[in-house]
C-alpha cells in the first residue's frame, strides 16, 4: 500500500509540475517574443520541414478515404456524393487530428530529444549563467511556432487530401478537377473549415509544452534522451487525443450546423 501511496503521490505532483509548466507557458506565449529570429528559426525546423511529410500524408490518406467512401456509397447508388463526403470528413476531423497525430511525433520527439540533450549537457546551465532565459528562448518559442505552424499545416493536409481523393476518382470515372472540387466545396461552410482548422493551434500548444517539460527535466544521460524522446511522443498524443474529443463536442455545440 505504502508503494501504491507514494507512486500515486508522485504522479499527482508530476501532473501538477506539468500544469504549472503549461500555464507559464501559456502566459509568456501571449507577450511579445524576445526572440523573433529564434522563433522564425523554429518556425522553419518545425512546420517547414515538415511539409513533406503532411503533403504524402495528406495525398495517401485521401486517396485510401476515397476509396473506402466509394465501396460504403456505391451500395446505396450514392457515388455522386463522393467528393462532398470526402471534403466534409477530411476538413473536419480526418485531416487535423491525423495532422496532429504525425506531428505529436516528428516534433514532439524533436523537441524533447533537444531539450533533453540540452539539459544532461549543461547546456540550459550554460544559458541561464549568460543571463538568458533559457524558458523564453527554449520553450516558448518552440510553443509560438508549433501554434502558428499547425493550422497552416492541416491546411495543407486538407488540400493534398481532397487532391488525393480526386486522383482516386479521376482514374475511375474520370471526373475533371474543376467538376471534382466545386462538389467537394459545396457543402463546405464557416462551421466546417475554420473551427476544425483553428483547434488544431491547441494540438500545437499540446506538443510544444509536454515535448519541452518532459525535455527540460530529462535525467539519466544519453538513456534518459532516449526515454524522453519516446514518453514525449506518447503522452503528446494520448493529451492530444483526449483534447480532440472535448473540441470536437464544444465545436458541435458552438456550431451545430443545418438540423
Amino acid at each position: 500500500m505504502a508503494l501504491v501511496s507514494s507512486g500515486v503521490t508522485e504522479w499527482l505532483a508530476g501532473v501538477g509540475d506539468g500544469a504549472r509548466f503549461g500555464a507559464r507557458a501559456l502566459t509568456q506565449s501571449l507577450r511579445l517574443p524576445d526572440e523573433p529570429a529564434e522563433t522564425g528559426r523554429q518556425l522553419y525546423e518545425l512546420g517547414v520541414r515538415s511539409v513533406p511529410l503532411i503533403a504524402a500524408a495528406g495525398f495517401a490518406v485521401g486517396i485510401v478515404l476515397s476509396m473506402h467512401t466509394r465501396a460504403s456509397l456505391a451500395r446505396f447508388g450514392a457515388e455522386a456524393l463522393i467528393p462532398a463526403g470526402l471534403a466534409i470528413a477530411f476538413i473536419r476531423e480526418t485531416g487535423p487530428l491525423t495532422a496532429g497525430l504525425l506531428l505529436s511525433g516528428r516534433i514532439g520527439a524533436g523537441i524533447g530529444a533537444e531539450l533533453g540533450a540540452m539539459k544532461v549537457t549543461e547546456q540550459i546551465d550554460a544559458l541561464e549563467a549568460l543571463a538568458v532565459d533559457s524558458f523564453r528562448y527554449l520553450v516558448v518559442t518552440r510553443v509560438l511556432a508549433c501554434v502558428i505552424a499547425l493550422p497552416l499545416l492541416t491546411t495543407l493536409m486538407n488540400f493534398t487530401g481532397l487532391l488525393g481523393g480526386y486522383t482516386a476518382e479521376a482514374a475511375i470515372t474520370g471526373i475533371g478537377f474543376e467538376a471534382y472540387f466545386r462538389q467537394a466545396f459545396n457543402p463546405i461552410d464557416f462551421a466546417d473549415l475554420v473551427p476544425a482548422t483553428l483547434k488544431t493551434m491547441v494540438f500545437g500548444f499540446i506538443i510544444a509544452t509536454v515535448s519541452s517539460y518532459l525535455g527540460i527535466n530529462t535525467t539519466g544521460g544519453t538513456e534518459g534522451v532516449g526515454r524522453t524522446a519516446t514518453k514525449s511522443v506518447v503522452m503528446s498524443s494520448i493529451l492530444l487525443i483526449a483534447t480532440n474529443v472535448l473540441l470536437v463536442r464544444m465545436i458541435l455545440f458552438l456550431f451545430p450546423g443545418p438540423e
